[in-house]
């Protein structure tokens, strides 16, 4: 193991002297849910820092993660050491709209009876996705106060942008990545005292887990990785007409103009339009069986050693954005995606046609870029989120917790009278 990365008993240890429990308090109980591989990656030290504590963690697992579709992860959270509370089943297998609609109503009736079952101090949520969003209404009618990560953000071409800011206006207390997003939640009308910038919790995973080698990364995946490969996700855009499957044709046949690198791709989230990309990139795959790897989840320690050792991250993940430039590699982001999302300058934006996409991965892949993409600084901060998170809520949010922490008070932001006035 690498000597600079702790092991996780010696962080959990770390964490543990810095989060003792309120003295001469009934012990709280903190939920935390997750419905997606790449939440739980997010979540993961946070989880770890909130065990070792002497809070109780009741963690709520469900959509993505409970689906074999999507490799049923509920599975490696257990092997991970945490204890699953409740599983809330609510993914429909369908990628319509109407289908998601019907999967956030299922995930509001059974967190409903979840969360009156276990009954929570707090609900800790991170993100933007559906399942999410249904919990965070099922929380805020129990009257049970959330804390909430990663809100302020923009994404404008995919739905999760609206949902990330109802979730903020459902939520008492915010952790943002930046100090704009945390002037957004503001903006929102959220108290500031209780917004917290702390970075990026992502980027724990980078200081803190023993990323794999190329030897022991291709041994693990089965799969011989050259020095040259690329990663690649792909996620429906939501907001457009076809969730961007014609985009995705482009990337494809984009990629097959750079022949002598290797290319892993990870599966797209359950969204609109998601399975439809998924039979695309599974033919894709057939097709070009020794030179691509299709995987439903590489799991987070897998993930982040291919982005170690890419070339480039290629596709609409915010991970592209907020984890790559802390890796010192290049990304290119393609489409709308994570239009508005604050991106270093290793960040390469595209459109999604097939010219622009050739072009950015021309780019990328200069010796001139590769160089340029050494580690500066991540406008998302350089680690260390996950404990200040755990942090927080042990020493501060859990010692205020009272009847007025379930009532929201909408802030008013208050401009200067000599402007002139809105048009």
């Amino acid at each position: 193991m690498n000597k600079n990365k702790a092991s996780n008993d010696e962080i959990t240890k770390a964490v543990a002297t810095k989060t003792v429990a309120t003295k001469n308090k009934a012990i709280k109980n903190i939920a935390v849910f997750t419905g997606s591989r790449a939440e739980y990656g997010l979540l993961y030290w946070i989880l770890k820092g909130l065990q070792a504590s002497e809070i109780n963690l009741q963690l709520l697992v469900g959509g993505m993660h409970l689906s074999p579709e999507f490799g049923y992860t509920a599975d490696q959270i257990e092997k991970d050491g945490f204890t699953i509370s409740a599983k809330i089943e609510c993914l429909l297998s369908s990628q319509t709209s109407v289908g998601t609609s019907k999967s956030v109503g299922l995930a509001l009736i059974s967190a409903a009876e979840v969360l009156e079952r276990m009954k929570p101090d707090v609900i800790v949520l991170l993100g933007d996705r559906f399942e999410t969003f249904a919990i965070a209404q099922a929380a805020a009618f129990a009257q049970i106060p959330i804390a909430h990560i990663h809100g302020g953000e923009i994404t404008q071409g995919a739905i999760d942008d609206t949902l990330r800011h109802c979730i903020t206006k459902m939520a008492q207390w915010h952790f943002t990545s930046t100090l704009n997003y945390r002037k957004r939640v503001i903006q929102l009308g959220e108290t500031p005292d209780n917004i917290f910038n702390v970075g990026a919790p992502g980027l724990d995973n980078l200081n803190l887990l023993p990323l794999l080698s190329r030897k022991a990364l291709s041994k693990s995946l089965n799969f011989e990785l050259t020095d040259k490969f690329f990663l690649v996700t792909y996620h429906p855009v939501t907001l457009s007409v076809d969730g961007a499957q014609q985009a995705l044709d482009n990337l494809l046949l984009a990629l097959d103009t750079f022949p002598n690198y290797k290319i892993i791709i990870t599966f797209p989230n359950a969204d609109t339009f998601g399975r439809d990309l998924i039979k695309k990139l599974q033919q894709y795959q057939q097709q070009n069986q020794l030179r691509v790897l299709l995987t439903s989840s590489l799991g987070q320690l897998k993930y982040l050693s291919a982005m170690k050792l890419t070339q480039a991250v290629i596709g609409n993940s915010s991970s592209g954005i907020i984890e790559a430039p802390s890796c010192g590699v290049a990304t290119v982001n393609i489409g709308k995606r994570q239009q508005g999302r604050l991106a270093s300058k290793s960040v390469l934006h595209c459109d999604d046609s097939y010219q622009a996409i050739v072009s950015a991965i021309t780019q990328v892949t200069t010796p001139a870029h590769q160089q340029f993409c050494l580690p500066k600084n991540n406008p998302y901060g350089d680690g260390g989120a996950s404990e200040r998170i755990v942090n927080t809520v042990v020493h501060h949010i859990f010692q205020q917790l009272g009847e007025e922490n379930k009532v929201k008070v909408f802030h008013d932001i208050v401009f200067n009278t000599n402007t002139k006035a809105n048009h």
